[in-house]
């Protein structure tokens, strides 16, 4: 799916591979992130399928950068994908699931903290989804025409991990509530 993501993101402009972490940073990471050497292998990758190109820029302060720009061949590889109908649901991997399963063994202390530690951190991204992500997509939306298409799915995405944190939130506010009530 790495590969999809970087033709979308290529599809916007050419980049180096750290402006396309940069850019997944603030605007998918909601719901498909990746490290930055992950993005650097796919795109050489890419680039051997013919999907992107790459220029070297030479910079006198810095080290040159790689340019990739999507070719129209990974215009098509996208649109196809783009037109694939999902008929799958995803499969979640949480680790803190994962733990919370097993959590039985915790004393209650402990296992509170957690619960609090993980509700503080889902709120201050639902905070930061409402806040600037929602004002850079607005901002794109107001002054840049041509991708006032592009900023409304960027919205749905955006109210989807809105949801998303919502219900986590909530369901952390029952597990603490369950807790201290039944141990």
């Amino acid at each position: 799916m790495l590969k999809y993501a970087l033709l979308g993101l290529l599809q916007y402009n050419p980049s180096t591979g750290y402006d396309l972490k940069q850019f997944m940073d603030t605007s998918t990471s909601n719901f498909w992130h990746a490290k930055l050497s992950q993005i650097y292998i796919t795109l050489k990758a890419l680039e051997k399928e013919g999907l992107v190109t790459s220029d070297v820029q030479e910079q006198t302060s810095r080290p040159d950068r790689r340019v990739y720009t999507l070719t129209e061949q990974g215009t098509q590889e996208l649109d196809k994908w783009l037109r694939d109908t999902n008929v799958e649901l995803p499969q979640l991997k949480d680790p803190f699931l994962l733990k919370l399963f097993f959590c039985a063994r915790l004393d209650k202390e402990s296992l509170l903290v957690q619960l609090k530690l993980q509700r503080d951190l889902h709120q201050k991204l639902l905070n930061e989804y409402r806040t600037d992500t929602k004002a850079t997509i607005q901002n794109v939306r107001e002054n840049v025409p041509q991708l006032k298409k592009d900023a409304l799915f960027w919205g749905l995405t955006l109210r989807s991990g809105e949801l998303i944190e919502e219900a986590t939130i909530r369901w952390l506010d029952e597990a603490i509530e369950t807790i201290n009530k039944e141990i």
